[in-house]
């Protein structure tokens, strides 16, 4: 409960700012310039005609504006759209501007730098390929197994401040879920069921890992999209022997399918014969017919005719 109260008390809450409009400010520095040189000007034409003191003040005027236009233009910022950018002043976090457009903020706060130095924040989806590797299924089988993640950030403050680097730990968090979830399930199930595997239950374990990781990756204001298996393969070690049970089991449930039938189809050939009175069995002659029926239905070549022509 302590460590619950301790997390919470140092998470960042994102703040949304909407800054005052860029080409307004644009405008206004505009004139800071143009009304320093005038008074630049103007000074300079009234120490000609005597004035000096009229001079030095008009040179003042001058030197100020020309001080604060640089500041007002260390304002402006252009956010592009799905991006972001992160302000702070003098150290604490004063807010995230997510909304396209060119703006004004106050020239004192600074970009908080992503990964590289990059001085904005992308809100758009991501792609992270994780590379197969490999894990023990739930029967303890080696596997290779690799998944795709598509992601994105949607709380900015949490991404640049909660964690060192949001990427890597997207990463690093897909890594340890995979291998949490592969051990969850077997690679295959050998009979039809309930049971779910990771060949059969695609959806399911595609959901089993997105909620997984979403849990793991909400500190750093990271939202999975999606989360789906894009390899999946018995280890090298052990795949020529996993096939051989896989074409077992196929040739199993085969020939257990074709028996099914082989029976549905004499039971329904005696009654017929009975139906039409087509001819009276004893014991004897129904087994015997029941094992040539047998023998043609479930053999693997085509029967060979033989006629009878004993009188």
């Amino acid at each position: 409960m302590e460590n619950k109260e301790v997390h919470a008390k140092k998470e960042v809450i994102e703040k949304l700012l909407h800054p005052k409009s860029g080409y307004a400010m644009l405008f206004i520095t505009l004139l800071f310039t143009f009304a320093g040189l005038a008074a630049v000007i103007a000074g300079g034409v009234i120490l000609e005609n005597g004035g000096s003191n009229a001079f030095v003040a008009l040179l003042i005027v001058g030197i100020v504006f020309a001080l604060f236009t640089p500041l007002l233009l260390c304002g402006l910022k252009v956010v592009g759209p799905n991006e972001a950018i992160v302000l702070l002043l003098f150290g604490k976090y004063k807010g995230s501007v997510k909304k396209a457009g060119f703006f004004w903020v106050n020239p004192f706060m600074r970009r908080a730098t992503v990964g590289f130095g990059k001085p904005k924040v992308s809100l758009k989806a991501l792609t992270h390929n994780n590379e197969k590797q490999k894990v023990n299924d739930a029967d303890g089988n080696p596997i290779e197994i690799g998944v795709v993640i598509i992601w994105r950030i949607i709380n900015t403050a949490k991404a640049l401040f909660m964690v060192e680097n949001f990427g890597s730990f997207v990463s690093i968090q897909s890594d340890s879920v995979i291998r949490h979830v592969a051990r969850m399930y077997p690679y295959d199930v050998s009979s039809e069921g309930d049971e779910k595997s990771l060949r059969a239950s695609s959806q399911e374990v595609a959901d089993m890992l997105k909620a997984e990781l979403q849990a793991r990756v909400d500190v750093a204001g990271v939202e999975i999209l999606d989360a789906r298996i894009s390899h999946l393969a018995y280890a090298p070690e052990i795949a020529q022997v996993m096939l051989q049970r896989q074409q077992a089991n196929a040739i199993i449930a085969a020939r257990q399918k074709i028996v099914d039938g082989a029976v549905s189809m004499v039971e329904m050939a005696v009654n017929k014969i009975k139906e039409k009175k087509i001819a009276e069995f004893d014991a004897a002659s129904k087994a015997q017919m029941v094992s040539n029926l047998l023998v043609i239905l479930c053999g693997n070549k085509d029967a060979q005719p033989i006629i009878n022509s004993s009188m």
